[in-house]
């Protein structure tokens, strides 16, 4: 199937519990224990997958054929220069391309085996299931550290308050953060460190108890002792989750990433486990852009 979705002709966004119901639906591939038994029994099992994924703003053609994996519970890494494709690549994976005024894309994107730009999928739920952490800490700066955790489960999610406060505090402890802030739940989210916002960002998608992360260069505005933290992090969430990162640091990329996709001018160059990709590389730009001879 192939998509073409742009700001005025995306499916709509809908709140019907039957609409919502049918969303779910469309989006359910493998449970988490289906996907447990596969990974330890193949190896690898494709979470989300690209084909043929072409994304434009206006008449700028952004990303050109683009054919790309995120295998299930393993971090994938997305390098390559600025202006490549990089972050429109993973706006495309939830649908925040379409919220671009201009934006449009056609191909096709696959997330447990369905389109998400399906007809009738509701964006939401795929933004849900599918969750975002972008560069820059964005938290709400006076709502206190739990009303940030929780907040997206007040746009959808009838749960008590009890039960908000455990889902809130289960996403902290997944984020490293609960120890830290604990005894500061009350306080506004804003005046935390920078990386403990960009935690306290991880535990506010963590909350909405998502099957994909995608994280937009989530370190390159934190401190190397922060940026550490993130990474140990990254490397727990890979356990439960789906990763998907973007960086432009390559020994982060190292460090953290099972499988590297190099992109360059709005094509995949090369895709591979990371280990080939930095030690044996196909491609003589793939050589070149990693070790530093680029240019």
């Amino acid at each position: 199937m192939t998509s073409q979705i742009g700001r005025d002709d995306a499916a709509p966004v809908t709140g019907a519990a039957d609409d919502r119901n049918g969303a779910e639906e469309r989006l359910a591939g493998p449970d988490a224990a289906a996907v447990a038994a596969a990974v330890a029994a193949n190896g690898s099992v494709n979470a989300m997958q690209t084909s043929g994924l072409n994304a434009w703003f206006g008449a700028l053609h952004v990303l050109k054929d683009m054919s790309v994996s995120a295998k299930a519970r393993a971090v994938t890494a997305i390098i390559g220069p600025s202006g490549c494709g990089k972050s429109t690549l993973i706006r495309c994976l939830n649908r925040l391309h379409e919220e671009v005024r201009g934006a449009r894309l056609t191909g096709t994107v696959l997330f447990n085996g369905t389109d998400v730009y399906a007809p009738g999928t509701d964006p939401v739920e795929v933004r849900r299931r599918i969750g975002m952490v972008f560069q820059r800490p964005t938290p709400f700066p006076t709502m206190s550290v739990m009303d940030n955790t929780v907040a997206g489960l007040r746009l959808g999610a009838k749960l008590k308050r009890s039960e908000m406060h455990a889902r809130g505090e289960e996403a902290l402890r997944r984020a490293g953060l609960w120890d830290e802030v604990k005894d500061r739940l009350n306080h506004a989210g804003g005046r935390l460190s920078g990386g403990q916002q960009q935690r306290l960002c991880i535990a506010r998608a963590l909350a909405v108890q998502p099957e994909v992360l995608l994280m937009d260069e989530p370190a390159s505005s934190l401190d190397p002792a922060s940026t550490l933290r993130i990474e140990e992090l990254i490397e727990k969430l890979k356990t439960e989750y789906t990763v998907v990162i973007v960086t432009h640091n390559m020994q982060q990329a190292m460090r953290v990433a099972d499988e590297t996709v190099f992109l360059l001018n709005g094509e995949v160059v090369e895709q591979g486990p990371t280990k080939k990709i930095f030690g044996q590389p196909t491609d003589k730009r793939t050589e070149d852009y990693v070790s530093g001879r680029f240019g």
